[in-house]
């Protein structure tokens, strides 16, 4: 299978290096040292998994790979539209575009840039970041991929996907209800990337405190009472369920956010508490708890400025 990964990142570096180890065609878009890294010696993975692919296909131009049967879509969410519009050469007739990004706005940015049946989604669960150019640190034990078609079918490209995931040794599963997996995801998302990033804190002082506890909890309540009001099949109790998961994550677990905001870097925050504010509103669901987070944040949404 011929993929393309745009943005060699934590995730998308982590992935495409397993993919590579596991046979596929695969093809990155990286930029900057890390490209350059990355011609010189390869990929390399490093904490949880140790894994170094000596030679990988790299350049800054999506049009020296042409199309492929799958673009990985792992930049970080304000280069999107930018993203999308490079990957233009990739595209095919029968191109399946999986966005792995946070968040669960993304798939409408795939379907503006492309046709609908390009779209196919996607859920990325890794702790992972770039330590230095050409090299990925896993931080946590956690990896695994889930992806569908937004009709449910098991399609071909789906399965082929599957099958070289599984062969590179990714936990992967081919769902027949993708955009409930998404949201799955994005209730303890919110969460967790909201609490640690305007407390600075990792999730086990948070989880650990009655009065941060029960304000992650709140927070995540809002998230999946947004995605109810949506019509996504999520449990009433369904925070509650996160909650217990978010006490069996290690301690020191945070989110990238948290992490871009100690560094400086841009903030998701947009997409993330300013997404659940955003669709709150369309459906009349109060969320004062992520405004409160969204506007916390808002100073720092652009990186630090000199």
């Amino acid at each position: 299978m011929r993929i393309a990964v745009m943005g060699a990142g934590g995730l998308g570096g982590y992935f495409g290096a397993r993919l590579c180890a596991g046979g596929a065609d695969v093809h990155f878009v990286a930029r900057g040292r890390h490209l350059e890294a990355m011609r010189t010696d390869g990929l390399r993975i490093e904490g949880a998994t140790t894994l170094h692919v000596p030679h990988v296909n790299v350049t800054p131009d999506p049009a020296e790979i042409g199309v492929v049967d799958l673009v990985m879509l792992a930049v970080k969410l304000w280069d999107t539209e930018a993203a999308l519009a490079q990957a233009a050469p990739l595209v095919g007739p029968g191109t399946a575009i999986v966005s792995f990004q946070n968040g669960v706005l993304k798939d409408d940015y795939v379907r503006a840039a492309f046709d609908a049946s390009h779209a196919m989604g996607g859920v990325g669960y890794v702790a992972a970041t770039i330590d230095r150019p050409g090299v990925i640190r896993q931080t946590g034990p956690m990896q695994r991929l889930v992806f569908g078609e937004f009709d449910g079918s098991m399609s071909a490209r789906g399965r082929a996907f599957l099958q070289a995931c599984l062969a590179g040794g990714i936990n992967a599963e081919l769902s027949p209800d993708i955009r409930r997996e998404i949201w799955q995801k994005f209730v303890f998302l919110a969460g967790l990337s909201g609490t640690t990033a305007t407390i600075r804190k990792p999730i086990g002082p948070i989880r650990g405190h009655a009065q941060t506890r029960a304000f992650l909890l709140d927070v995540m309540r809002e998230v999946v009472a947004v995605g109810r009001a949506q019509g996504v099949d999520l449990p009433d109790d369904y925070a509650e369920v996160r909650l217990k998961f978010a006490d069996d994550v290690a301690a020191d677990m945070t989110s990238s956010m948290h992490h871009d905001l100690e560094r400086g870097n841009r903030l998701e925050v947009r997409w993330l508490a300013g997404a659940v504010v955003e669709l709150g509103l369309a459906k009349g669901v109060p969320t004062p708890l992520n405004r409160a987070i969204a506007d916390i944040l808002a100073l720092h949404a652009d990186g630090r400025t000199l």
